[in-house]
Protein backbone atom coordinates (compact mmCIF):
# COMPACT_ATOMS: atom_id res chain seq x y z
CA UNK A 1 0.00 0.00 0.00
CA UNK A 2 1.77 3.12 -0.96
CA UNK A 3 1.19 6.01 1.48
CA UNK A 4 -0.27 9.08 0.83
CA UNK A 5 2.36 12.76 -0.37
CA UNK A 6 1.45 15.69 1.28
CA UNK A 7 4.59 18.43 0.51
CA UNK A 8 5.54 20.26 -2.27
CA UNK A 9 9.51 20.45 -3.09
CA UNK A 10 8.94 23.86 -1.97
CA UNK A 11 7.57 22.98 1.51
CA UNK A 12 10.52 20.32 2.31
CA UNK A 13 12.75 23.51 1.40
CA UNK A 14 11.41 26.16 3.31
CA UNK A 15 10.94 23.58 6.18
CA UNK A 16 14.38 22.51 6.24
CA UNK A 17 15.41 26.53 6.29
CA UNK A 18 14.37 27.06 9.46
CA UNK A 19 17.31 25.19 10.59
CA UNK A 20 19.26 28.42 9.44
CA UNK A 21 17.51 30.29 11.89
CA UNK A 22 17.73 28.24 14.94
CA UNK A 23 21.99 27.80 14.35
CA UNK A 24 22.62 31.28 13.91
CA UNK A 25 21.75 31.05 17.18
CA UNK A 26 22.54 27.41 18.25
CA UNK A 27 26.19 27.36 16.44
CA UNK A 28 26.90 30.53 17.25
CA UNK A 29 25.98 30.38 21.46
CA UNK A 30 28.15 26.47 21.61
CA UNK A 31 31.19 27.19 18.98
CA UNK A 32 31.95 31.11 20.74
CA UNK A 33 30.38 31.84 23.92
CA UNK A 34 33.33 30.47 25.85
CA UNK A 35 35.63 32.39 23.94
CA UNK A 36 33.87 35.43 23.83
CA UNK A 37 33.48 35.26 27.61
CA UNK A 38 36.78 34.25 28.61
CA UNK A 39 39.15 36.41 25.97
CA UNK A 40 36.77 39.32 25.04
CA UNK A 41 35.61 39.91 29.02
CA UNK A 42 38.05 38.32 31.05
CA UNK A 43 35.01 36.12 33.06
CA UNK A 44 36.29 32.92 34.49
CA UNK A 45 35.92 29.66 32.41
CA UNK A 46 35.07 27.57 35.60
CA UNK A 47 32.45 30.18 36.74
CA UNK A 48 30.86 30.20 33.62
CA UNK A 49 30.75 26.60 33.36
CA UNK A 50 29.23 26.68 36.90
CA UNK A 51 26.69 29.06 35.83
CA UNK A 52 25.70 27.12 32.82
CA UNK A 53 25.64 24.10 34.78
CA UNK A 54 22.87 25.99 37.27
CA UNK A 55 21.32 27.38 34.29
CA UNK A 56 19.75 23.61 33.43
CA UNK A 57 17.93 23.53 36.58
CA UNK A 58 15.60 25.98 35.54
CA UNK A 59 15.28 24.49 31.85
CA UNK A 60 14.10 20.94 33.69
CA UNK A 61 10.71 21.09 33.20
CA UNK A 62 10.44 23.56 30.43
CA UNK A 63 10.76 21.24 27.68
CA UNK A 64 7.81 18.76 28.54
CA UNK A 65 5.78 21.99 28.91
CA UNK A 66 6.46 23.12 26.32
CA UNK A 67 5.58 20.40 24.84
CA UNK A 68 2.29 19.70 26.26
CA UNK A 69 0.95 23.43 25.40
CA UNK A 70 1.91 22.60 21.45
CA UNK A 71 -0.14 19.62 21.87
CA UNK A 72 -3.13 21.47 23.42
CA UNK A 73 -2.71 24.51 21.05
CA UNK A 74 -6.07 25.42 18.72
CA UNK A 75 -5.41 27.92 16.50
CA UNK A 76 -5.59 29.42 13.23
CA UNK A 77 -1.63 28.90 12.42
CA UNK A 78 -1.87 25.34 13.97
CA UNK A 79 -0.53 23.54 16.73
CA UNK A 80 2.79 24.28 16.46
CA UNK A 81 4.10 27.18 14.16
CA UNK A 82 2.54 30.18 16.36
CA UNK A 83 5.57 28.62 19.21
CA UNK A 84 7.72 28.36 16.49
CA UNK A 85 6.94 31.78 15.31
CA UNK A 86 7.13 34.51 18.17
CA UNK A 87 9.41 31.95 20.16
CA UNK A 88 12.40 33.48 18.07
CA UNK A 89 11.86 37.12 18.63
CA UNK A 90 13.21 36.31 22.45
CA UNK A 91 15.71 33.77 21.00
CA UNK A 92 17.04 37.28 19.11
CA UNK A 93 16.95 39.28 21.80
CA UNK A 94 18.21 37.61 24.55
CA UNK A 95 21.33 36.17 21.94
CA UNK A 96 21.78 39.62 21.65
CA UNK A 97 21.46 39.85 25.08
CA UNK A 98 24.72 37.27 25.68
CA UNK A 99 26.94 39.23 23.61
CA UNK A 100 26.22 42.42 24.88
CA UNK A 101 27.84 41.72 28.35
CA UNK A 102 28.62 45.11 29.04
CA UNK A 103 31.95 46.06 29.54
CA UNK A 104 31.67 48.90 31.94
CA UNK A 105 30.13 46.57 34.74
CA UNK A 106 31.30 44.92 37.34
CA UNK A 107 32.50 41.07 36.76
CA UNK A 108 29.53 40.45 39.17
CA UNK A 109 27.47 41.90 37.56
CA UNK A 110 28.22 40.79 33.85
CA UNK A 111 28.02 36.91 35.63
CA UNK A 112 24.28 37.81 36.41
CA UNK A 113 24.22 39.33 32.96
CA UNK A 114 25.18 36.70 31.59
CA UNK A 115 22.96 34.07 33.42
CA UNK A 116 19.60 36.31 33.10
CA UNK A 117 20.21 36.01 29.13
CA UNK A 118 21.27 32.66 29.20
CA UNK A 119 18.36 31.37 31.06
CA UNK A 120 15.92 32.94 29.17
CA UNK A 121 17.29 32.01 25.97
CA UNK A 122 17.38 28.35 26.79
CA UNK A 123 14.92 27.70 29.24
CA UNK A 124 11.85 29.85 27.29
CA UNK A 125 12.04 30.83 24.15
CA UNK A 126 15.14 28.39 21.97
CA UNK A 127 12.72 25.43 23.70
CA UNK A 128 9.18 27.40 22.59
CA UNK A 129 10.76 27.92 18.72
CA UNK A 130 12.55 24.37 18.64
CA UNK A 131 10.22 22.22 20.09
CA UNK A 132 7.72 23.69 17.87
CA UNK A 133 10.03 23.50 14.94
CA UNK A 134 10.97 19.47 14.99
CA UNK A 135 7.31 18.72 15.90
CA UNK A 136 6.27 19.80 12.72
CA UNK A 137 8.00 16.93 11.48
CA UNK A 138 4.73 15.16 12.52
CA UNK A 139 1.85 18.23 11.85
CA UNK A 140 2.37 18.51 8.30
CA UNK A 141 2.81 15.24 6.80
CA UNK A 142 1.62 11.45 7.71
CA UNK A 143 4.38 9.98 5.40
CA UNK A 144 7.52 8.51 6.99
CA UNK A 145 9.40 9.06 3.47
CA UNK A 146 8.60 13.21 3.64
CA UNK A 147 9.27 12.68 7.41
CA UNK A 148 12.99 11.43 6.26
CA UNK A 149 13.53 13.39 3.70
CA UNK A 150 12.28 16.76 5.79
CA UNK A 151 14.98 15.54 8.40
CA UNK A 152 17.77 15.68 5.68
CA UNK A 153 16.77 19.09 4.49
CA UNK A 154 16.62 19.89 7.92
CA UNK A 155 19.93 18.86 8.95
CA UNK A 156 21.44 20.13 6.00
CA UNK A 157 20.58 23.71 6.00
CA UNK A 158 21.53 23.02 9.99
CA UNK A 159 25.27 21.96 9.19
CA UNK A 160 26.09 24.73 6.08
CA UNK A 161 24.63 27.42 8.40
CA UNK A 162 27.19 25.68 10.98
CA UNK A 163 29.94 25.43 8.62
CA UNK A 164 29.55 29.35 7.75
CA UNK A 165 28.95 30.28 11.04
CA UNK A 166 32.08 28.87 12.31
CA UNK A 167 34.41 29.39 9.01
CA UNK A 168 33.37 33.13 9.11
CA UNK A 169 32.85 34.28 12.69
CA UNK A 170 36.29 35.06 14.08
CA UNK A 171 37.17 36.92 10.81
CA UNK A 172 33.75 38.81 11.14
CA UNK A 173 33.99 40.04 14.82
CA UNK A 174 37.56 41.60 13.11
CA UNK A 175 36.09 43.13 10.59
CA UNK A 176 33.32 44.61 13.35
CA UNK A 177 36.22 46.01 14.82
CA UNK A 178 36.88 43.11 17.25
CA UNK A 179 36.89 42.87 21.25
CA UNK A 180 33.12 43.20 22.90
CA UNK A 181 31.65 45.85 20.97
CA UNK A 182 32.62 43.50 17.54
CA UNK A 183 30.94 40.30 19.20
CA UNK A 184 27.75 42.41 19.74
CA UNK A 185 28.03 43.80 16.42
CA UNK A 186 27.90 40.10 14.78
CA UNK A 187 25.46 39.10 17.31
CA UNK A 188 22.87 41.69 15.74
CA UNK A 189 23.31 40.96 12.22
CA UNK A 190 22.68 36.66 13.10
CA UNK A 191 19.76 37.67 15.31
CA UNK A 192 18.17 39.63 12.38
CA UNK A 193 19.24 37.01 9.90
CA UNK A 194 17.61 34.06 12.31
CA UNK A 195 14.19 36.24 12.31
CA UNK A 196 13.67 37.13 8.78
CA UNK A 197 14.59 32.83 7.98
CA UNK A 198 12.49 31.64 10.97
CA UNK A 199 9.56 33.81 9.54
CA UNK A 200 9.80 32.70 5.61
CA UNK A 201 9.86 29.16 7.00
CA UNK A 202 6.71 29.35 9.04
CA UNK A 203 4.93 30.77 6.56
CA UNK A 204 6.09 27.96 3.68
CA UNK A 205 4.38 24.83 5.53
CA UNK A 206 0.93 24.23 6.62
CA UNK A 207 -0.19 22.15 9.52
CA UNK A 208 -2.59 19.26 8.50
CA UNK A 209 -6.30 19.51 10.20
CA UNK A 210 -6.80 17.77 13.54
CA UNK A 211 -9.94 15.94 11.27
CA UNK A 212 -6.77 14.72 8.80
CA UNK A 213 -3.84 13.99 11.70
CA UNK A 214 -6.77 11.51 13.24
CA UNK A 215 -7.85 9.93 10.21
CA UNK A 216 -7.33 6.13 10.62
CA UNK A 217 -6.98 6.11 13.50
CA UNK A 218 -9.34 7.59 15.90
CA UNK A 219 -12.18 10.45 16.13
CA UNK A 220 -11.98 14.12 16.48
CA UNK A 221 -13.80 13.73 20.12
CA UNK A 222 -10.83 11.13 20.74
CA UNK A 223 -8.22 13.06 19.61
CA UNK A 224 -9.20 15.92 22.08
CA UNK A 225 -10.15 13.80 24.67
CA UNK A 226 -6.35 12.85 24.71
CA UNK A 227 -4.86 15.88 24.70
CA UNK A 228 -6.81 15.96 28.65
CA UNK A 229 -3.84 15.54 30.80
CA UNK A 230 -1.03 17.53 32.92
CA UNK A 231 2.18 18.02 33.03
CA UNK A 232 2.79 15.02 35.34
CA UNK A 233 0.74 13.18 33.25
CA UNK A 234 2.70 13.93 30.18
CA UNK A 235 6.32 13.43 31.47
CA UNK A 236 4.94 9.65 32.74
CA UNK A 237 3.73 9.15 29.15
CA UNK A 238 6.74 9.60 28.37
CA UNK A 239 9.61 7.72 30.97
CA UNK A 240 7.43 4.78 30.29
CA UNK A 241 8.46 4.99 26.51
CA UNK A 242 11.84 3.37 26.45
CA UNK A 243 12.33 4.21 23.14
CA UNK A 244 11.89 8.18 23.91
CA UNK A 245 14.54 7.59 26.88
CA UNK A 246 17.01 6.21 24.13
CA UNK A 247 16.49 8.93 21.59
CA UNK A 248 16.84 11.48 24.16
CA UNK A 249 20.21 10.31 25.94
CA UNK A 250 21.63 9.88 22.16
CA UNK A 251 20.67 13.33 21.71
CA UNK A 252 22.25 14.82 25.40
CA UNK A 253 25.34 12.70 24.28
CA UNK A 254 25.47 14.88 20.67
CA UNK A 255 25.51 17.84 22.27
CA UNK A 256 28.35 17.01 24.17
CA UNK A 257 29.72 16.29 21.47
CA UNK A 258 29.38 19.13 19.57
CA UNK A 259 30.59 21.47 22.86
CA UNK A 260 33.56 19.04 22.78
CA UNK A 261 34.51 19.87 18.98
CA UNK A 262 33.99 23.39 19.49
CA UNK A 263 36.63 23.36 22.21
CA UNK A 264 38.53 22.86 18.73
CA UNK A 265 38.99 26.82 18.30
CA UNK A 266 41.00 26.36 21.89
CA UNK A 267 42.72 23.15 20.71
CA UNK A 268 44.06 25.15 17.16
CA UNK A 269 44.82 28.12 18.82
CA UNK A 270 46.78 26.96 21.64
CA UNK A 271 47.95 23.43 20.41
CA UNK A 272 48.43 23.66 17.06
CA UNK A 273 49.24 27.44 17.04
CA UNK A 274 46.81 28.30 14.01
CA UNK A 275 43.99 29.91 15.03
CA UNK A 276 42.42 29.53 11.42
CA UNK A 277 42.35 25.36 11.36
CA UNK A 278 39.21 25.82 13.46
CA UNK A 279 37.50 26.96 10.30
CA UNK A 280 39.41 24.28 8.02
CA UNK A 281 38.20 21.45 10.29
CA UNK A 282 34.73 22.83 10.34
CA UNK A 283 34.98 22.03 6.44
CA UNK A 284 36.09 18.76 7.73
CA UNK A 285 32.91 18.29 9.70
CA UNK A 286 30.28 19.86 7.86
CA UNK A 287 31.00 19.19 4.18
CA UNK A 288 30.75 15.32 4.84
CA UNK A 289 27.83 15.53 6.74
CA UNK A 290 25.76 17.45 4.32
CA UNK A 291 26.62 14.73 1.53
CA UNK A 292 25.90 12.38 3.63
CA UNK A 293 22.39 14.16 4.34
CA UNK A 294 21.98 14.33 0.51
CA UNK A 295 21.78 10.22 0.52
CA UNK A 296 20.18 9.44 3.66
CA UNK A 297 16.39 9.11 2.58
CA UNK A 298 17.61 6.81 -0.36
CA UNK A 299 19.71 4.46 1.98
CA UNK A 300 16.97 4.11 4.19
CA UNK A 301 15.01 3.31 1.58
CA UNK A 302 17.46 0.63 0.40
CA UNK A 303 18.12 -0.59 3.86
CA UNK A 304 14.21 -1.53 4.32
CA UNK A 305 14.35 1.17 7.64
CA UNK A 306 16.87 3.14 9.67
CA UNK A 307 17.93 0.83 12.22
CA UNK A 308 20.28 -1.07 10.64
CA UNK A 309 21.64 2.40 8.58
CA UNK A 310 21.65 3.83 11.91
CA UNK A 311 23.80 1.34 13.73
CA UNK A 312 26.34 0.82 11.16
CA UNK A 313 26.87 4.55 10.06
CA UNK A 314 27.79 5.38 13.73
CA UNK A 315 30.02 2.36 13.80
CA UNK A 316 31.61 3.24 10.90
CA UNK A 317 32.12 7.00 12.78
CA UNK A 318 33.00 5.69 15.86
CA UNK A 319 36.08 4.18 13.80
CA UNK A 320 36.67 7.58 12.17
CA UNK A 321 37.24 9.23 15.74
CA UNK A 322 39.52 6.28 17.09
CA UNK A 323 41.77 7.60 13.79
CA UNK A 324 41.55 10.77 15.10
CA UNK A 325 42.91 10.44 18.10
CA UNK A 326 45.82 8.47 16.37
CA UNK A 327 46.51 11.54 14.16
CA UNK A 328 46.42 13.79 16.89
CA UNK A 329 49.24 12.27 18.38
CA UNK A 330 50.93 11.97 15.16
CA UNK A 331 50.53 15.54 14.74
CA UNK A 332 49.32 14.88 11.42
CA UNK A 333 46.85 17.54 10.28
CA UNK A 334 46.06 16.06 6.61
CA UNK A 335 45.43 12.97 8.25
CA UNK A 336 43.20 14.44 11.16
CA UNK A 337 41.21 15.91 8.16
CA UNK A 338 40.41 12.61 6.56
CA UNK A 339 39.09 10.72 9.61
CA UNK A 340 37.34 14.07 10.96
CA UNK A 341 35.76 13.38 7.47
CA UNK A 342 35.11 10.37 7.84
CA UNK A 343 33.50 10.41 11.40
CA UNK A 344 31.33 13.09 9.80
CA UNK A 345 29.43 10.60 7.04
CA UNK A 346 29.23 8.14 9.76
CA UNK A 347 27.17 10.22 11.96
CA UNK A 348 25.03 11.90 8.82
CA UNK A 349 22.12 9.50 8.47
CA UNK A 350 20.91 9.45 11.78
CA UNK A 351 21.23 13.30 11.61
CA UNK A 352 19.03 12.77 8.60
CA UNK A 353 16.67 10.22 10.10
CA UNK A 354 16.81 11.22 13.51
CA UNK A 355 13.10 13.56 13.43
CA UNK A 356 11.22 10.33 11.48
CA UNK A 357 12.79 8.40 14.16
CA UNK A 358 10.78 10.28 16.64
CA UNK A 359 7.99 10.45 14.72
CA UNK A 360 8.26 6.61 14.89
CA UNK A 361 8.36 6.77 18.53
CA UNK A 362 5.20 8.95 19.18
CA UNK A 363 3.67 6.40 17.14
CA UNK A 364 4.70 3.52 19.48
CA UNK A 365 3.38 5.68 22.23
CA UNK A 366 -0.08 6.27 20.48
CA UNK A 367 -0.69 2.16 19.86
CA UNK A 368 0.87 1.24 23.44
CA UNK A 369 -1.04 4.14 25.70
CA UNK A 370 -3.52 5.85 23.13
CA UNK A 371 -2.36 9.22 23.93
CA UNK A 372 -1.10 11.55 21.16
CA UNK A 373 1.64 13.29 22.36
CA UNK A 374 3.35 14.92 19.29
CA UNK A 375 4.42 17.72 20.23
CA UNK A 376 4.98 16.61 23.84
CA UNK A 377 7.50 13.68 22.18
CA UNK A 378 9.48 16.36 20.50
CA UNK A 379 10.91 17.76 23.66
CA UNK A 380 13.45 15.41 23.52
CA UNK A 381 15.20 17.74 21.06
CA UNK A 382 14.98 20.79 22.49
CA UNK A 383 15.93 19.17 25.66
CA UNK A 384 19.11 17.09 24.06
CA UNK A 385 20.48 20.93 22.68
CA UNK A 386 20.02 23.09 26.05
CA UNK A 387 20.74 19.85 28.53
CA UNK A 388 23.75 18.50 26.31
CA UNK A 389 24.71 21.45 25.24
CA UNK A 390 25.00 23.58 28.89
CA UNK A 391 26.00 20.28 30.47
CA UNK A 392 28.94 19.94 27.54
CA UNK A 393 29.63 23.91 27.59
CA UNK A 394 29.53 23.35 31.17
CA UNK A 395 32.38 20.79 31.33
CA UNK A 396 34.21 22.19 28.94
CA UNK A 397 34.93 25.69 31.05
CA UNK A 398 35.62 23.27 34.65
CA UNK A 399 37.98 20.91 32.81
CA UNK A 400 40.10 24.79 31.18
CA UNK A 401 39.42 26.14 34.70
CA UNK A 402 40.99 23.02 36.26
CA UNK A 403 43.50 22.49 33.91
CA UNK A 404 45.30 26.41 34.59
CA UNK A 405 43.47 27.80 31.36
CA UNK A 406 44.38 31.74 31.57
CA UNK A 407 43.16 33.77 28.53
CA UNK A 408 45.39 36.57 28.95
CA UNK A 409 48.64 34.03 27.42
CA UNK A 410 49.22 33.49 24.33
CA UNK A 411 50.78 29.82 24.89
CA UNK A 412 49.54 27.63 27.48
CA UNK A 413 50.65 25.75 30.27
CA UNK A 414 51.26 21.90 29.61
CA UNK A 415 48.89 20.90 32.05
CA UNK A 416 46.04 23.00 29.56
CA UNK A 417 47.56 21.58 26.37
CA UNK A 418 47.10 17.75 27.80
CA UNK A 419 43.33 18.87 28.91
CA UNK A 420 42.90 20.13 25.28
CA UNK A 421 43.98 16.96 23.66
CA UNK A 422 41.75 15.02 26.36
CA UNK A 423 38.62 17.22 25.20
CA UNK A 424 39.20 17.17 21.62
CA UNK A 425 40.34 14.03 20.88
CA UNK A 426 39.55 11.54 24.03
CA UNK A 427 35.74 12.25 25.10
CA UNK A 428 34.41 12.77 21.60
CA UNK A 429 35.52 9.07 20.65
CA UNK A 430 34.14 7.73 23.98
CA UNK A 431 31.05 9.03 22.96
CA UNK A 432 30.97 7.82 19.59
CA UNK A 433 31.35 4.57 21.31
CA UNK A 434 28.62 5.05 23.49
CA UNK A 435 25.63 6.46 21.10
CA UNK A 436 26.29 3.65 18.58
CA UNK A 437 25.65 0.94 21.33
CA UNK A 438 22.51 3.28 22.32
CA UNK A 439 21.43 3.01 18.44
CA UNK A 440 22.42 -0.74 18.66
CA UNK A 441 18.98 -1.11 21.25
CA UNK A 442 16.60 1.56 19.15
CA UNK A 443 14.60 -0.43 16.58
CA UNK A 444 11.54 1.11 17.62
CA UNK A 445 10.63 0.26 13.69
CA UNK A 446 10.01 -3.19 15.05
CA UNK A 447 8.44 -2.51 17.78
CA UNK A 448 6.17 -0.59 15.98
CA UNK A 449 5.19 -2.81 13.16
CA UNK A 450 4.58 -5.94 15.81
CA UNK A 451 2.23 -3.28 17.96
CA UNK A 452 0.39 -2.75 14.57
CA UNK A 453 0.21 -6.48 13.68
CA UNK A 454 -1.55 -6.99 17.20
CA UNK A 455 -4.03 -4.44 16.76
CA UNK A 456 -5.40 -5.23 13.16
CA UNK A 457 -3.66 -2.88 11.67
CA UNK A 458 -2.87 -2.30 7.71
CA UNK A 459 1.44 -1.60 7.91
CA UNK A 460 2.10 0.35 5.16
CA UNK A 461 5.03 -0.17 2.96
Amino acid sequence: MKEKTYLKWYNKLGYGSGDIAGNVVYAFLSSFVMIYLTNAIGLNPGVVGTLIAVSKLFDGVTDVFFGSMIDKTHSRMGKARPWMFYGYFGCALTLIGIFAVPVSLGQTAQYVWFFICYTLLNAVFYTANNIAYSALTSLITKNSKERVQMGSYRFMFAFATSLLIQSVTLQFVRMMGGGAAGWRTVAIIYAIIGLIVNSISVLSVKELSEEELSEGTETEEQYREDEKYGLIHAFRILIKNKYYLMICGTYILQQIYSAMINMGVYFMTYVMFNENLYSVFSWAVNIPLIIALVFTPTLVAKWKGMYKLNVASYTLATIGRALVVVAGYMGSVPLMLAFTALAAIGQGPWQGDMNAVIATCSEYTWLKDGKRVDGTMYSCTSLGVKLGGGIGTAIAGWLLAASGFDGSLAVQAESTVNMLYIMYLWIPFGIDAVITFILSRMNVEKAVSDLKIQKGITVSE
